[in-house]
């Protein structure tokens, strides 16, 4: 059996298997757990991330607005299941007004490091790349140097410093809706010099594993186990009728996590039901957070529902193990 370093989080939400299922990640029944006018301004609240926080849970949420624009709010819940989240976006505090002025925001990750909570986004600036800030209680937010140029998408931070320094995780792009993507990482000693950029993985052309042979990108916070890294990302298929996302999941190594020790051929989670299937963006499944129990080994996977909606869905890291060893890429 696998474990999950870390604390234990024993009341994160959670539903046995349903009888019968075969498959390594099962939904909430009661999802969508955020729909798309819950806040009065929302038109979609998808792609966000949730973390512990006091005796509950705090979160930064993707709403895109009436208008459709993008931007992220902060949220509070006692169960991480029933949210209040905040009707107006945060306003991030920072030296530069250069790197602060706001071009759109969105799909934010979110993770605790060391002695604060460290929060990045796709930022624009001229053009999408990766934004970082950190608060301490979700309540000022702090932002620093953008992490890379333009073209990036999906930073994502490890948990904790790597030999001494930060990494994160990232999906290099273009200036549309990128037509490819693989995932490298980049080290930083300060959170603001990012560099020793490492290639992680990459898509699978032909049809081993087609479901992530356009892009893939990470999703949530990588989860640190005894074994690697446990990584859930998503992963897309360009068809007839448009793009679809699915999720999978890797196992990176502790010390150089550029190393890919396991990889998932069959996917995890694929738009199924109809709030994953109908919504502004159909057919996405898109994991930003994770919450994982060190006690039980359970896992909580937050995803984006065809960019409207949020869900929520159900695993365990030996769940997660023995489908890699099972289907290996």
């Amino acid at each position: 059996m696998s474990k999950i370093i870390g604390k234990p989080l024993s009341a994160i939400p959670w539903e046995d298997k349903p009888e019968g299922y075969d498959k390594p990640v099962w939904r909430y029944s009661q999802n969508p757990i955020i729909g798309r006018h819950d806040i009065p301004i929302a038109n979609s609240i998808f792609n966000s991330a949730v973390v512990p926080f006091g005796d509950g849970y705090a979160g930064v949420f993707r709403c895109d607005s009436l208008s459709v624009s993008m931007d992220i709010f902060a949220g509070f819940s006692k169960d991480a299941v029933h949210w209040e989240i905040s009707h107006e976006p945060i306003t991030f505090l920072g030296e530069d007004p250069e790197v602060t002025k706001r071009e759109y925001r969105y799909d934010p990750r979110v993770t605790w490091i060391e002695d604060r909570y460290y929060i990045t986004w796709c930022n624009g600036y001229h053009g999408p790349t990766i934004g970082v800030a950190y608060t301490f209680d979700f309540q000022k937010f702090y932002q620093l140097e953008n992490a890379f140029l333009p073209y990036n998408r999906n930073g994502v931070l490890f948990p904790r410093r790597i030999g001494g320094r930060f990494m994160m995780l990232s999906r290099p792009s273009d200036t549309g809706h990128t037509p490819f993507g693989d995932i490298y990482i980049s080290q930083s000693p300060d959170m603001e010099f990012w560099g020793h950029h490492r290639f992680v993985m990459g898509v699978v052309p032909g049809d081993l594993s087609a479901w992530q042979s356009m892009k893939i990108g990470p999703g949530p916070c990588p989860i640190e186990t005894d074994e690697g890294w446990l990584l859930i990302y998503h992963g897309v298929l360009r068809t007839c009728s448009g793009y679809v996302y699915r999720m999978g999941c890797a196992l990176l190594d502790l010390e150089e996590p550029w190393k890919v020790k396991m990889r998932s051929r069959m996917y995890l989670l694929a738009p199924e039901m109809l709030y994953e299937q109908t919504g502004d963006v159909p057919n996405v499944v898109f994991p930003c957070a994770a919450l994982a129990d060190a006690a039980t080994g359970r896992i909580a996977v937050y995803y984006g529902c065809a960019d409207t909606v949020t869900g929520l869905a159900f695993t365990t890291v030996d769940e997660l193990m023995n489908w890699m060893k099972k289907y290996p890429l």
